[in-house]
């Protein structure tokens, strides 16, 4: 039996856009990797924006709890690491203790929950950064079956 692969998104507060990336990765892919989120300076609780934009695509977030990256370091082989931020990229070791990854990828991705303005103009921003994480997803999902083949 093949064990899922565990894949690591990251980003500073851990509380919308990797959360959202966990859980579309689940979502599209669970059968095959385990999604797994942290954050650097994790946050008390997942934004309610991220919530909702994922609930109006069937994906339900609502469990999910910011975690300290500390929780995987040295202690889960992580396969594959996306960062979703700056900060998280320049900050992230380069070696994973005890764990090589096959790859680390950046994607860089605007924080959602920066921005101050009115509520439907958040909600929207929430949404673009939920898309273009789900494009990425996409695109890493095709390129690993692709390499899969190859090999």
């Amino acid at each position: 039996m093949n064990k899922k692969q565990n894949v690591l998104f990251l980003c500073n507060d851990n509380s919308a856009r990797s959360q959202m990336a966990e859980g579309l990765l689940r979502s599209m892919a669970g059968e095959h990797f385990e999604s797994l989120s942290a954050g650097l300076e994790p946050t008390d609780a997942v934004h309610p924006f991220a919530i909702k934009v994922m609930d109006e695509i069937g994906i339900d977030i609502s469990a999910q709890i910011p975690k300290a990256v500390d929780i995987y370091l040295g202690k889960t082989m992580i396969h594959d690491l996306m960062t979703l931020c700056d900060k998280a990229q320049s900050t992230c070791p380069r070696v994973w203790p005890g764990t090589p990854f096959q790859k680390r990828y950046y994607w860089p991705v605007s924080d959602p929950g920066g921005v101050s303005s009115s509520e439907e103009e958040r909600l929207e921003v929430f949404r673009k950064v939920r898309d273009e994480l789900k494009v990425n997803i996409a695109s890493w999902l095709v390129e690993v079956q692709e390499h899969s083949v190859r090999s």
